[in-house]
Formats: structure tokens, C-alpha cells, sequence
């Protein structure tokens, strides 16, 4: 049984990817990343003895500290996180026992650099419609929560990828893009190591509505109905894009626990 003031891998994993999940830090010591470079889904790195630093972009929300294997260090961070007012728990076991239950982990190799924030930064073309609200919605649930999305004009976006740091995707002949018949939401979970059976599902959906293919899911046409009409609520990207994160976190929620729900109209009875 967990301490008061820990998490457990299994409860942690049920927050995972849903818009309720508290901020993640990783606070493993360097030698021990190096072994095992992967991160729990949205969690970051921070230095364990930088805890001022911590202290701001933590102020006001819920924290979850982890490192190997669930004690001094994860345990000391969170102790003086609570000191500073920050509500705070550590990851039972850490990054030991979540790599013990198999659950998914964010591959660092392939993950971009961050900005003096702490950010990573991607540039798209403008007017999102599918693919490029989907991959947004994957790396703020998944990788980085603090992403930012830049939506520029479509004979810009290398060159203010080049200029502004950024990561370009959903273009052509760049990393994160459409690969064969799969599209660059397929993409980010094959590079990323993301592959559950709820994200690969969710891919299929977002796959036939991004190339129509309405056939592949029957919700295909459904996430392609409610895309264009956002495009069509929100003159501003960014609008449009915090907006749809709320579908596609509806998506993942059907894909992960609902599949096999029904909706039963209530039986009509003649009165006899």
C-alpha cells in the first residue's frame, strides 16, 4: 500500500494522456537516465537540487515527482515541493516499477530540443483541419504538455522552423510527416514509442478522416464532420486548436474505455 503522499504506477496510468493528469517531473540523477532513456508520458526533466526553479512552474497545480526507483530523491523533491505550498506526490517504485509494469514510455531520442522554457516548439501550415490538431493534441497529452504550435503559411514553414528553432511536421520531406498510406499522427506514435492499443485505434480513426478513408473506422467520418466544422467555428489556429483538443480527448477516452458501450433507447411500452 502507497504512502499518504505517493502515487502508484497503476493509478498514475489511469491519468495518463487525459487532460486531469498533474505535471510530471523526472528528477533522476544523469547516470541513471543515461541507462534507461525513456520518460514516463508528459513528464520532463529537472535537476532534483533546483527546486526554486521548480517552485514557479509548479506553483498553483498538482505535481508528481519520480525518479529510479521511488525513493530519496523523488521523496525529497516532493517533501520540499509540499513545504513551498506546491500539492505533490511521488511515483511509488519510480521509473523502476513503471518500467516493470510495461506501460508506455516516451522515447528521449527522438524527442526535440526544448526552448530556454523548457518547451519543445513545432511549426505546421495554417488552417488545421485533421492531422494537424491530432498530432498537437498527442504531444500535449503524451510528450510535452507545454508544447507550443506554430501555424504559418505553408511556403514558410521551413523557414520559420530554421529562424524560430521549430520542429516542422505535416509537411512534406521532413522527419514528422506523412509516411506511405499512414499519416504523421501514425508517425508520432511510431517515433515516440507510443503504440497502445487505444493509440493505435485512435490512429485508424484519425488515418481515414486525415486520407479519406472513411471505411477504415466506422468514426472516421464522424472526427471528419467535427474537424471541418471547428475549422469553420474559429477564425484563429490557436483557438481552434485548444478547442479541439477536447475531441480528440474524447476520442482517446471512447478508444480506451468505451468500444464496447451501447446507447439503449428506453423500450417504448403500448400500455396494454
Amino acid at each position: 500500500m502507497p504512502a499518504p503522499n505517493q502515487i502508484t504506477v497503476s493509478q498514475l496510468n489511469r491519468l495518463i494522456g487525459t487532460p486531469d493528469c498533474p505535471i510530471l517531473v523526472d528528477v533522476r540523477i544523469d547516470e541513471d537516465f543515461e541507462v534507461d532513456r525513456f520518460l514516463v508520458p508528459g513528464s520532463f526533466r529537472h535537476p532534483h537540487d533546483q527546486i526554486d526553479a521548480l517552485v514557479e512552474r509548479l506553483r498553483g497545480r498538482r505535481a508528481i515527482i519520480i525518479c529510479h526507483k521511488g525513493k530519496k530523491l523523488s521523496e525529497g523533491v516532493a517533501a520540499w515541493l509540499r513545504h513551498e505550498g506546491v500539492e505533490t506526490e511521488s511515483l511509488e517504485g519510480g521509473m523502476v516499477a513503471w518500467n516493470e509494469a510495461g506501460l508506455l514510455r516516451v522515447n528521449c531520442q527522438n524527442l526535440p530540443e526544448r526552448d530556454a522554457k523548457g518547451r519543445t516548439v513545432w511549426v505546421t501550415r495554417l488552417r488545421p483541419k485533421v492531422d494537424r490538431i491530432a498530432c498537437p493534441w498527442l504531444i500535449r497529452r503524451f510528450v510535452d504538455p507545454s508544447a507550443v504550435f506554430l501555424f504559418v503559411a505553408k511556403q514558410e514553414v521551413t523557414a520559420v522552423a530554421e529562424r524560430f528553432d521549430a520542429t516542422p511536421f505535416d509537411i512534406e520531406g521532413v522527419t514528422w510527416s506523412h509516411r506511405g498510406e499512414n499519416c504523421t499522427f501514425d508517425t508520432m506514435i511510431e517515433e515516440f514509442g507510443l503504440s497502445s492499443d487505444p493509440l493505435l485505434h485512435l490512429a485508424r480513426v484519425v488515418r481515414g478522416a486525415d486520407t479519406e478513408r472513411l471505411d477504415l473506422e466506422p468514426q472516421c467520418a464522424g472526427l471528419l464532420a467535427a474537424s471541418l466544422g471547428l475549422s469553420r467555428m474559429y477564425r484563429d489556429d490557436v483557438a481552434q486548436l485548444e478547442a479541439g483538443l477536447a475531441l480528440y480527448d474524447a476520442f482517446y477516452r471512447w478508444c480506451r474505455d468505451a468500444t464496447s458501450e451501447t446507447h439503449d433507447w428506453p423500450e417504448m411500452h403500448s400500455g396494454k
